[in-house]
């Protein structure tokens, strides 16, 4: 089943005589729920005290196929507590909607605190219940569309708060249908999502939308105008897991008032190439695509939303880092499309080579494009884990912190449960990548461990700075251009398990929340 059909109400009173079959309660107090509902948690509290601190199906008359299903956020009124209450405790109850048989079930939050975070409550509840029942592609496809089950969810937006604030049918609908094609592509096999097949989806993904697509796999293309990509490809060429680029672009109808320029990492495998991953540590890495993954997820909520006023290109770098004998190797020095001579200084960090020339690229298509902002997406480094957790680090220019486009994402992903926090760049991360000898001008990076590196998350956003000629577009230059690059390597998948978590399909909310309110 594909993203269900969604339907907006503004009250409980609203909801139709027919086709629900439960109701879902979101709330942090359930106790307080009206009547008739709250008599069926008291009953229920009598025989599991607990009731109220978990969510559980219960017998309710007055509920739709008489499912009452009550999911506790917990509490929503400290320091730390965030719209991700509700997120949680929806995608906590989808999995109780549908282990119960329901399909087509109503989500009410009948309290939502009156604080600007929580505007987005009832979006994040959305949101939160499409991830529940999310399941992966390779499932679907073995054992058909009813892997999930649920086709219908009603959605009451009644507080005022809410009511007036609340997105569209349409707009939620869009974006999760991109957070889907944003889990699909993170989240499936090597094989199934080689380089090549990750392109064709993309096709089928924009098949028939506004978003050009365009496929470069050529190999004499591809070692001219993509030369360090082509590198970390060398292994792959001539094999089915050949590299491509994939290149997608929006154009809005009428006039241009902003362009975004997005990169994504998208390693379908990454063995570590000849610094091989060793003692288990290849395992989960056929998500190391998750950047160009998300990537394509925002263009396809674009795909949807068909915001006035502002233009995206994005280009995806697929390639699998794979191992024999015309492997690169460190210590190699390639020129990369900017003419930067880049010295290697260990192919487990491939994904700024791979995204380095995509920059590029695109950094030569802003200087003509109407206020552009750039962006690169990846899960790069262990050391954006370690330092951010489930966080994406945001690492920007200074361009991006002069205009506040640094603060206005960070908001917008803290204000739809996709939050992030900042890594400022710093002159020790550009004397890091500068290079050692006449011979080369970067060094792309240590050959430690980036988890044991200090700043490991914050220099690769100085290398491709440098090797895209970012840095000739600073504050001080005549043309600046704001930049941010994204590490989502903490926040790419739920309970950081990149072996078996679910993708998280970020940084579609965050991204979404900035750019397509208009």
């Amino acid at each position: 089943m594909a993203t269900p059909k969604l339907t907006i109400v503004s009250s409980i009173q609203e909801l139709p005589s027919s086709g629900c079959d439960a109701l879902v309660v979101l709330s942090h107090d359930l106790t307080a729920i009206p009547a008739p509902f709250a008599e069926a948690v008291q009953n229920a509290q009598q025989l599991d005290a607990q009731i109220i601190n978990k969510t559980s199906v219960l017998r309710c008359e007055a509920a739709p196929a008489q499912r009452l299903i009550v999911a506790a956020t917990g509490p929503l009124n400290r320091d730390y507590d965030d719209v991700r209450r509700f997120f949680d405790a929806a995608r906590n109850a989808a999995i109780v909607v549908r282990d119960s048989g329901a399909i087509a079930p109503v989500l009410w939050l009948p309290e939502i605190p009156n604080t600007a975070n929580y505007e987005n409550a009832v979006e994040a509840a959305w949101f939160g219940f499409c991830q529940g029942l999310y399941e992966p592609l390779e499932a679907r496809e073995h054992f058909g569309e009813s892997v999930e089950p649920v086709s219908a969810v009603t959605l009451i937006a009644e507080h005022s708060q809410s009511a007036n604030s609340v997105q569209s049918a349409d707009w939620l609908y869009a974006v999760e249908e991109g957070r889907r094609v944003a889990r699909d592509l993170c989240g499936t096999e090597p094989e199934r999502m080689a380089p090549m097949k990750f392109a064709e989806y993309c096709q089928q993904a924009f098949a028939g939308t506004s978003v050009k697509v365009q496929i470069i796999d050529d190999k004499p293309e591809l070692e001219h105008e993509y030369p360090l990509l082509s590198a970390v490809g060398r292994a792959s060429f001539g094999t089915s897991q050949r590299p491509c680029v994939i290149r997608l672009e929006y154009t809005p109808e009428g006039s241009v008032d902003e362009t975004l320029m997005i990169v994504g990492k998208g390693i379908t495998y990454d063995t570590g190439g000849a610094d091989v991953k060793t003692g288990g540590h290849m395992a989960g890495m056929s998500r190391d695509k998750g950047g160009a993954a998300g990537v394509a997820g925002f263009v396809k909520a674009v795909a949807g939303v068909k915001p006035q006023g502002l233009k995206v290109i994005a280009e995806l770098a697929a390639v699998r880092n794979n191992i024999d004998a015309l492997a690169f190797v460190a210590d190699e020095i390639i020129t990369g499309r900017s003419g930067k001579r880049v010295r290697i200084g260990n192919t487990d960090a491939e994904g700024r080579l791979v995204m380095a020339d995509c920059l590029a690229h695109l950094t030569e298509l802003a200087k003509n494009e109407v206020n552009p902002s750039l962006y690169t997406v990846a899960t790069l480094t262990g050391h954006a884990a370690l330092a951010k957790g489930p966080y994406s680090a945001f690492v920007p220019n200074g361009p991006a912190v002069k205009t506040g486009l640094v603060n206005d994402l960070l908001s917008a992903s803290e204000a739809w449960a996709d939050p992030a926090e900042l890594s400022p760049s710093r002159r020790e991360d550009y004397d890091f990548v500068r290079g050692r000898t006449k011979a080369d001008d970067l060094l792309s990076s240590n050959n430690g461990p980036s988890a044991t590196t200090k700043r490991g998350h914050q220099f690769p956003m100085a290398f491709l700075t440098e090797v895209a000629l970012l840095n000739e577009h600073g504050n001080n230059s005549e043309k600046p251009l704001p930049y941010i690059h994204i590490d989502i390597a903490g926040s790419g998948v739920e309970g950081g398990d990149w072996q078996h978590g679910k993708p998280t399909a970020t940084p579609v909310l965050a991204f979404a929340g900035k750019f397509l309110i208009r």
